[in-house]
């Protein structure tokens, strides 16, 4: 058996699974950041903060997903790390972030697919209601504007 010609082999992450970095370089606070927390939530108290440290360690990460021969990396956007509280003033430093990810997979010849959401909604907006607010409905709209013109000129898929 053959995969088809137009299939790729990849990996696939979600930001606060691997990022860690959770309050570094102006990040906000998501409600995953608040949930895993709450005592009895998680498994031994597990959360993100640290995770597998992604944020630090991405050039390693995708070197060896190049040396595995990986095609594809599908990777989600902290919306907290480009807008801290949901819809505020754009993170310069979580834009540059997603922009050298996006750039040292294509200098790997991997190419990347990204995910808006993961279900890391910025706590600021769930807390006054969350997709059940306008509010946060013209934030994500905001944000993915942000996403489309910063990263759509490379991001194709």
């Amino acid at each position: 058996m053959k995969f088809p010609d137009k299939f790729l082999l990849g990996a696939a992450s979600a930001s606060y699974q691997v990022e860690g970095a959770w309050d570094e370089d102006g990040k906000g606070v998501s409600n995953w950041d608040v949930f895993s927390k709450i005592d009895g939530k998680t498994y031994q108290g597990t959360n993100g903060d640290v995770a597998v440290d992604h944020y630090h360690r991405y050039k390693e990460d995708i070197a060896l997903m190049a040396e595995m021969g990986l095609e594809s990396y599908r990777f989600s956007i902290a919306w907290t790390r480009l807008y801290p509280d949901g819809d505020g003033v754009l993170n310069q430093k979580g834009l540059d972030f997603y922009n050298a990810i996006i750039d040292e997979c294509l200098k790997n010849n991997i190419i990347p697919f990204v995910t808006l959401y993961h279900w890391d909604l910025p706590q600021e907006l769930e807390s006054n209601g969350g997709w059940t607010n306008a509010r946060t409905l013209r934030a994500f709209e905001k944000y993915a504007d942000t996403c489309f013109k910063a990263f759509g000129d490379r991001v194709k898929q």
